[in-house]
This record gives C-alpha cells, sequence and structure tokens, in this order.
C-alpha cells in the first residue's frame, strides 16, 4: 500500500475550535450526572491556556497530566494544545518511584493532579516530590482540598477563573512538526521510554480510525477510561472531536457501573480490551442490562481468542470490529472495517489506515512476500518522531528507509489484512498494559531470598495474560507468595506484580545458561498455581 500525499492540517487546538464553531451545544463529554458541550470544554480550555500563559508556561514546555477518567484532563490537553505545550499524561497509579522518574526524564515544569485517587494522597505526595524536581515549578491540583497552598500551587478551578478574562494566546503552530504529546511506555528492556508524537501524529491516527469506523455526530463513544493512554488521546477524546461523535467518561473503569452507564447514555460505540469485554460480560450475565443502542465496537491491545469474541458479539457489542494499536503509531495502524467479512474481523487486525504502509521483515530486513511470517514494519503519517531524549533508541526502531519496527511478528496476506502472530520482543501484555519481564525480575533479584527468578506470561481469561514468577529461593529462606508480591509492589505499579507465584528448585536452561521460557510458560500454564500456593 503506498503513501498518500498529505498537506498540513489542523492543529489539535483547531480541531476542538472548528468542532465547536459548527456545534457549540453538541454534546463532547458525557458523565453520570452532566454533560458538557464542545463549547464548553473549548471554553475551560482557552482559559486554562490563558492562566498557564500568566504562568510563564509556553511553547516547548512539557506538562504532566496525571488525572483519572475526567473532563478537567480534557480541556487541559487542549490547553496545553493551544500553546504549544507538549502533554505528558501519566497513569495515576504508577508508583512514587516511576512517577518521579517519568516527571525528571520528560522535564516537566508543570503538573496537573488528582488531589486523592487510589487511596494516595497527591498532595503529600508531591510535597514529597517538589524538592526532587528541579523543573517543576507548578501544581495544579484537581478536586476539593484546599491547604497548604504556596504560590506554585494552584487549585484547578482557581486557574480557570483567572485566566477567563485574559487575552488567549495563539501561537504559529506547524501540526507536523510541533508535539503534542509525549507518551511513555516501556521499552525492551523494561525502562520507560517516552514516545514524541506530534500534533499531526495523533490527528492522523484519529480521523482516519474515525472515518474507518463510520464514527458521526450521532455516535456516542464509550470505553477509553484510562485517559492517560495513547488509545484515549487520538480514538477517544480527537476521534470524537473530528467526528462531532461524543465521549462517554468513567472515572475508573467497574463493569458493573459501565453497562449501566452504557445503558443510561445509549453508547453506540465501545471501545476495550479484552479484560473489559471480559468483565462486563460476566457482569451482564450476573444481571442484563438493555444493551441494544450498542452498534459496533473496537478491541485493540491484546489478542483475544476466539471463543470470547463470539461471546461479545452475541451478548454485549454486535459487529465487533479489530484494530492494531501501537504507541508509536500514534494509536491505530490497521483496523477492520464494519463491511468486511466475519473471518476477517475475527482472525485479523484489519488492513493499514489509508496513508500508512506495512511491511514484514526477514530478520536481516529483507522485506517479505505476502503470506510470509516475519517482523512487522510500519511507515506513515502516525509513526512517532522519537523517543525523547533517546536517539540510539529512535534510530534502532527504525530501518534504513524509515520503518518503525514493531517487534511484532504476523504475516501480511493477499488482500492487506494485518494477521498478528506473536511478539519478537519479550512482553506481557496485562489488561492492555505493557509489561517486561526484565524489569519485574530485576526487581525481584534485589529480594534477599531470591537465588533466581524468571517471569513469564500465560493465558488467562480476565486479564488476557497473568503475569508469573518462577522464582528459586536461597537455600534455607522461607519466602511466601503475597511476600513477593508486596516486594514488587514497593516501587513497581500493581499491575506489574505477579499475578501468580511458582516456587521451583531450579529454572529450566538451556545449554548455553539461558532459561528455557516456552517450557517454563507451558508448566506454568500447566500447574496454574496461583499466589495462595
Amino acid at each position: 500500500m503506498a503513501l498518500t500525499e498529505r498537506t498540513p492540517g489542523p492543529t489539535i487546538s483547531q480541531v476542538l475550535s472548528h468542532r465547536s464553531e459548527e456545534d457549540p451545544d453538541g454534546d463532547f463529554l458525557v458523565l453520570k450526572d452532566r454533560t458538557l458541550s464542545f463549547a464548553q470544554v473549548e471554553e475551560e480550555a482557552l482559559a486554562l491556556a490563558r492562566a498557564l500563559n500568566g504562568l510563564g508556561v509556553g511553547r516547548g514546555d512539557r506538562v504532566a497530566l496525571i488525572l483519572p477518567g475526567c473532563p478537567e484532563f480534557v480541556s487541559s490537553f487542549f490547553a496545553l494544545a493551544q500553546l504549544g505545550v507538549v502533554a505528558v499524561p501519566l497513569n495515576p497509579r504508577l508508583a512514587e518511584g516511576e512517577l518521579r522518574y517519568m516527571l525528571r526524564h520528560s522535564e516537566a515544569v508543570a503538573a496537573i493532579t488528582v488531589e486523592s485517587f487510589h487511596g494516595v494522597d497527591y498532595l503529600q505526595l508531591f510535597e514529597d516530590l517538589l524538592p526532587q524536581l528541579p523543573e517543576l515549578q507548578y501544581l495544579v491540583t484537581v478536586g476539593e482540598e484546599d491547604l497548604w497552598y504556596d504560590d506554585r500551587i494552584f487549585q484547578f478551578e482557581d486557574l480557570v477563573s483567572a485566566g477567563s478574562d485574559r487575552e488567549a494566546p495563539a501561537p504559529t503552530l506547524d501540526p507536523d512538526e510541533t508535539l503534542g504529546a509525549i507518551v511513555y511506555t516501556s521499552g525492551t528492556t523494561g525502562k520507560p521510554k517516552g514516545v514524541e508524537l506530534t500534533h499531526g501524529n495523533l490527528i492522523y491516527s484519529a480521523g482516519e480510525a474515525a472515518q474507518a469506523l463510520g464514527l458521526t455526530s450521532r455516535d456516542r463513544v464509550f470505553g477509553v477510561t484510562a485517559l492517560f493512554h495513547v488509545y484515549a488521546l487520538a480514538q477517544g477524546i480527537l476521534g470524537c472531536a473530528l467526528s462531532g461523535a461524543a465521549l462517554i467518561l468513567q472515572e475508573e473503569f467497574d463493569p458493573e457501573e459501565a453497562l449501566d452507564l452504557i445503558e443510561a447514555c445509549g453508547a453506540t460505540v465501545h471501545y476495550g480490551v479484552p479484560t473489559i469485554f471480559t468483565a462486563e460480560l460476566r457482569a451482564q450475565q450476573a444481571r442484563a442490562r438493555n444493551l441494544s443502542s450498542l452498534r459496533t465496537g473496537v478491541v485493540a491491545g491484546a489478542p483475544m481468542r476466539e471463543e470470547l469474541f463470539a461471546q461479545v458479539e452475541a451478548e454485549l457489542c454486535p459487529h465487533l470490529l479489530t484494530g492494531y494499536s501501537l504507541t508509536e503509531t500514534a494509536s491505530i495502524l490497521a483496523m477492520s472495517h464494519p463491511g468486511d467479512s466475519e473471518e476477517k474481523r475475527r482472525y485479523t487486525v484489519g488492513r493499514p489506515l489509508k496513508g500508512t504502509e506495512v511491511r514484514v521483515l526477514e530478520k536481516d530486513g529483507t522485506p517479505l512476500p505476502v503470506e510470509s511470517l516475519g517482523e512487522i514494519a510500519v511507515k506513515g503519517p502516525g509513526t512517532m518522531r522519537g523517543y525523547y531524549r533517546q536517539p540510539m533508541e529512535t534510530r534502532n526502531s527504525f530501518t534504513a528507509d524509515g520503518f518503525l519496527l514493531t517487534g511484532d511478528l504476523g504475516i501480511l496476506d493477499e488482500e492487506g489484512f494485518v494477521h498478528l502472530v506473536g511478539r519478537r520482543r519479550e512482553v506481557i501484555i496485562r489488561s492492555g498494559n505493557n509489561v517486561y519481564p526484565r524489569e519485574v525480575e530485576d526487581r525481584l533479584h534485589a529480594h534477599p531470598a531470591v537465588h533466581d527468578v524468571a517471569v513469564v506470561g500465560i493465558r488467562d481469561e480476565l486479564l488476557g495474560e497473568a503475569i508469573c514468577a518462577a522464582v528459586v529461593p536461597v537455600e534455607g529462606a522461607i519466602v511466601t507468595a503475597a511476600e513477593i508480591r508486596d516486594w514488587c509492589l514497593e516501587s513497581l505499579a500493581e499491575y506489574k506484580a505477579p499475578d501468580r507465584v511458582r516456587f521451583l528448585d531450579e529454572l529450566p536452561m538451556t545449554g548455553t545458561g539461558k532459561v528455557r521460557r516456552v517450557e517454563l510458560t507451558r508448566l506454568m500454564e500447566a500447574e496454574g498455581q496461583f499466589l495462595s500456593e
């Protein structure tokens, strides 16, 4: 598929501005208890942009967004885009060490954060972090608290109010050159890498995917709860703004509440990973809701079993489509279409978006003919500019002629559909989150009772893949599975901690001293040993 010529399009803030002019009263953000129009979101975004500009935050600066699925995330994203500021969306469930690293690595000058989330007091957390982050000049908090503020800490509502009467800054931005976001993903060694995505990258992926899906102003989209994820930025926020569709927000995924929202808000399109659909199936079977408003859905982020695909179509969401999404390609790079056959929708991840070229490469980089198995490489308007402050990683991720090496193994068939077969790089996809075994293993090797360890992913109906740690204890040591998990939780995000722990006398090894991971995976799947065991 050849690349098409493109002319510079709008910036991220102009996408909202155009939609607000065309349909000011149209529903944009739908919550359980209220609805915000395109004009209301733009008004708040512009006011926040003015206030931030008054603090000296400007073009090229980085600002972190540490928020759950709330309207303030959306208006902040557009406010930063208005200024030419780079958004750095971060998972509010990151461990303190991970959060500190990403704030420091991104050189964020400000952070817009939730005050409290999942038992974490972010006001106290940042009181401890601020002295360690010299670049971080301002903190903007979303919540009800009004204590201990100094001249660097502001409430979100106060800033919006302060910026409402100022003149809106409007720098001239080239969407294909100006960064819109740095989105962190784990690297092949498990260390975070900041993916640099331009305004053009994100808008391209959002627009082409929305067009392939047939998204219109009559649609209401559900399923992008994790707004810090690239899928939510592109397919959720920007896809709805481009098409005029409404985005139904849920602060954090809960299957019971999710089904209630779909029913009450009349959702027509459901995005999700297999984990989400599995949890919703169970909730629907326990108490049925009227989900007849749903016309289609898109599953991405992890492989979905054939039986689960059929069950979701039959009981939850008809005409389910599949998508192939990477942070490095600004989310969707290929997807199936509503008119595709059931076989193509179920067994492939669709065709590349218009303007995107996909190749399958041999190990030496040689392009392979159709129906050949190799590493998938991609080139197109959605492909990242690079990894922030990591030029060597960037160079190693591209071929000489500019194709991004995805690390995924697949086949391109004669009709242009992409078949994902596996992953060349070791990565566990747990509930749509990438978890690299090396990162978890490094943490467990530091435990005084652990002599050796290997981490693998095994198939799991709810999680997609469960994280399993095979631990060889130090001779004479007494350690439990729960202690192993707690040790990980001290410095890793919860979703990276082992779901299952198996104690072994020794790890299966090759003749060259490498762990036989395939054999270990089979052993873990056969025995199915859980934490409590």
